[in-house]
């Protein structure tokens, strides 16, 4: 209701010159905006002249899934070390209606590199096919003073963290939320070399095929119990990354045809019994060695393809790109699957340069917690930084841009959505029990009692806020002729269109921006991400 009548309310601004005004426009920027409301922005009828940006309305594209960040135990931990009225804001600011709104989420089933102590499952009773030790306790138990001092409640875990995040997405009636969970391995007991992972030897351990229909209950026994808590999930995939990463944390490796066989005969049948809407995305790891395991899922075996709805995807493979050749050759052979963004954050974090990386250290000094500095500056690096044969997919980046960039470029190559990792780290990008270091949406120093959110944290509202499950994205043309800039655009759901525009340029730039059969002159400010909401006359 009140959409429709902010869309009223604009029909009402329409002129008998042809001119319509903007429903709203937020700005984040390098110079200090956060997501701040603007004046708005005049459309008029007719042609734009150059240099333009063409938003073909009629070029009807994927549908939204969603745009949100992962609940972890290290997440979780963190709330834990804050105030309840500390924690209802953050968690307010992340997932209520008023905040970022997020709309898709990502969880992990088991332990992860984000866990305070990691090395743990479900079930950790050697040989209990039947799963009769199942159990998700570990994360509902909480955390107990006499060992972490900081915490102010013990009883906040990720099962209350998704509990509550739940609860409130339902006081909102707001039926979009989507809820996603990813193992980092199954139980030890179930690979070939029974453990969690083999960092001396450089594998996670493969499934073992007899594991494979214990493994695939041990999915449903998962859903059972969030859903005897109130808590439905949207979808699943068989294996975070299971590629491997060298054996650095918890992970499983499962080759593109053990995965088919594992959805197409195990997984797929059994989630269709008790969870039939419970969609499965296969791979789950970086963007540009997907084809790999699509051939195997959907070309080589026809049960895993029936099955899978679509394929999940990181952003590792580069600090530049999101691979859009790729993107587009994904969607030009599978083109009833859905491409979703599962995970992406600024690694590396803290931990000292690669060797021969020198300037590394020099971004402890200046320090990314509470400096929004460091997020808008080209300052981070990532995991492949000095890697020799790939400097071109690796250089430095601002997080702000690397963030605004992968999600633009997604959008306009057929990227549904995307859900960032840890919505919540403390100021060094912890707990990890590997040293793991990352940033997050929002970064907390419990011990002096300051919460920061990111400045990248802001940039992602813009796409979250108005991006929204439903809503249709468009083609885009840029005959601007600027490098810098980045547009992409979206046909609302309720009516109406959102454009969300990224200007990396260190000075202002401006530029004709055509949607449909009215155009307006945009003047973006340096270093920025602006979003333009707007309902035009039919």
């Amino acid at each position: 209701m009140k959409h429709q009548l902010i869309i009223a309310a604009t029909m009402l601004a329409l002129t008998s010159c042809g001119r319509v005004s903007t429903t709203e426009v937020r700005l984040t920027s390098e110079a200090g905006d956060k997501y701040a409301l603007k004046e708005n922005i005049s459309f008029r009828k007719g042609q734009a002249p150059m240099p333009l940006v063409i938003i073909n309305t009629a070029d009807e594209r994927q549908t939204i899934d969603g745009f949100g960040a992962s609940i972890t135990e290290s997440s979780a931990f963190v709330l834990a070390c804050l105030t309840p009225e500390q924690r209802a804001m953050v968690i307010g600011e992340l997932f209520g209606e008023n905040g970022s709104n997020f709309s898709a989420t990502r969880t992990v089933i088991g332990s992860s590199d984000f866990t305070l102590q990691g090395h743990y499952s479900y079930d950790d009773v050697p040989g209990d096919k039947d799963l009769e030790h199942f159990s998700i306790a570990v994360h509902q138990d909480g955390w107990r003073q006499a060992a972490y001092p900081q915490i102010k409640d013990e009883q906040f875990d990720m099962y209350q963290f998704i509990r509550e995040v739940a609860a409130l997405k339902a006081e909102q009636a707001d039926p979009t939320w989507r809820l996603m969970g990813s193992p980092w391995t199954s139980p030890a007991w179930m690979k070939d070399n029974n453990l969690y992972f083999d960092h001396q030897n450089r594998r996670g351990g493969a499934l073992l095929p007899e594991y494979y229909d214990a493994f695939a209950r041990y999915f449903a026994r998962y859903l059972q119990a969030y859903r005897e808590a109130g808590v439905e999930f949207w979808a699943v995939t068989p294996e975070n990354e299971p590629m491997g990463n060298d054996g650095s944390w918890e992970s499983m490796d499962l080759t593109p045809d053990a995965e088919a066989e594992f959805i197409g005969k195990h997984l797929g049948p059994t989630l269709a019994k008790d969870f039939p809407d419970v969609k499965i995305f296969c791979f789950d790891q970086n963007t540009f060695e997907a084809d790999r395991y699509t051939a195997a899922v959907y070309d080589r075996n026809p049960d895993a393809n029936r099955y899978t709805a679509g394929t999940a995807l990181h952003w590792y493979g580069s600090t530049i790109s999101c691979f859009p050749e790729v993107l587009d050759s994904l969607h030009a052979l599978y083109p009833d699957k859905i491409l979703m963004h599962t995970e992406g954050c600024v690694d590396n974090l803290g931990r000292p340069g690669w060797p021969g990386v020198s300037d590394y250290a020099g971004y402890q000094e200046s320090g990314w917690f509470n400096n929004d500095a460091f997020w808008w500056g080209a300052n981070a690096t990532d995991w492949a930084y000095s890697t020799p044969w790939w400097p071109e997919l690796h250089p430095k980046y601002s997080p702000v841009h690397r963030y605004a960039q992968y999600i633009i470029d997604g959008i306009n190559h057929w990227m549904t959505g995307y859900i960032d990792w840890n919505c919540v780290l403390d100021s060094i990008g912890g707990p990890t029990h590997v040293l793991n270091h990352c940033g997050a949406q929002v970064m907390v120093d419990y011990l002096n009692d300051i919460i920061y959110f990111t400045p990248y944290h802001y940039a992602f509202r813009h796409f979250s806020r108005s991006m929204r499950p439903g809503d249709i994205a468009l083609g885009v043309s840029q005959v601007a002729g600027n490098s810098d800039l980045h547009v992409c655009a979206v046909k609302k759901q309720g009516g109406g269109y959102a454009v969300n525009m990224l200007n990396k340029a260190k000075e202002p730039c401006s530029f004709n921006l055509q949607l449909g059969e009215y155009f307006a002159t945009i003047h973006l400010p340096a270093n920025c991400v602006e979003t333009i909401e707007v309902a035009l006359p039919e």
